[in-house]
Formats: C-alpha cells, sequence, structure tokens
C-alpha cells in the first residue's frame, strides 16, 4: 500500500437554503404595513480546510450565526429588495472577516405584479 494521497481543496463555501422569513419590505405602504413572505438563500466562500482536517466547529464558520446575520436585517423594512440583499451582504463581511465572497438571493414570494409566479428575486454576488 502505497502513502495516502493529499487532497487539496479549491473552493470551499457554506450555504443557507430557502430561508424563510415573514417581512416589511415593498415600495408600496400596503407591503410594509401588512407584511408578505420572503425566501432568503446565502452563499458565503470561506475557508473549510483547516475544519476539514480539525473536525472543530472552532475553526469554521458558525451557520447558526450566519442566519442571524441574515435574520436581523430580514427585520428593518425597506422598500427594495436590492436594498435588503445589499445589508445582507455588508453584514455577513462585516461579521465575518474570514468571508472572501458571497452570493445572496432574496426572493418576495407574492410580489403585487398581477402574475402568476413563483416570485420575483434580487441576487447578488459579492466580493470582499
Amino acid at each position: 500500500m502505497g502513502k495516502p494521497q493529499t487532497m487539496t481543496i479549491t473552493q470551499s463555501s457554506i450555504r443557507l437554503h430557502d430561508m424563510r422569513f415573514y417581512a416589511y419590505h415593498g415600495v408600496m405602504e400596503q407591503e410594509r404595513r401588512v407584511g408578505g413572505d420572503y425566501v432568503v438563500s446565502l452563499s458565503v466562500d470561506v475557508d473549510l480546510s483547516v475544519p476539514v482536517v480539525s473536525d472543530s466547529v472552532e475553526d469554521t464558520l458558525n451557520y447558526a450565526a450566519l442566519y442571524d446575520v441574515v435574520a436581523r436585517e430580514m427585520k428593518t423594512p425597506s422598500q427594495l429588495l436590492e436594498h435588503v440583499a445589499g445589508r445582507i451582504g455588508q453584514g455577513v463581511l462585516d461579521a465575518f472577516p474570514q468571508v472572501t465572497s458571497l452570493s445572496v438571493e432574496v426572493r418576495k414570494v407574492n410580489p403585487p405584479m398581477g402574475a402568476d409566479c413563483q416570485g420575483a428575486s434580487v441576487e447578488l454576488e459579492i466580493n470582499r
């Protein structure tokens, strides 16, 4: 038997899929007063080569803390989904200096546009 091969991690990320929130975003006053359903997905690029080997939570990014950043920003009403997504992105960068880039999608499940669709969303790709 030969020596074990050393693996090289070329990219690593942590993802939170389809987080659901009831929030008060929208251009129309009615949206900000009544609220609506939103879905947020987040992917953060972070070096996970240490926790892959160590199996220690101290060496990784705590995804519960990542969720807390998203939840905090979803509680603050905005007119535009663009603004919400930008605040989430900045909040992640501020809270986690080890994040090199991220992708965030904010989807309004039932936008007031009279269309039969699964929602309207904004997605931002953000680099530090």
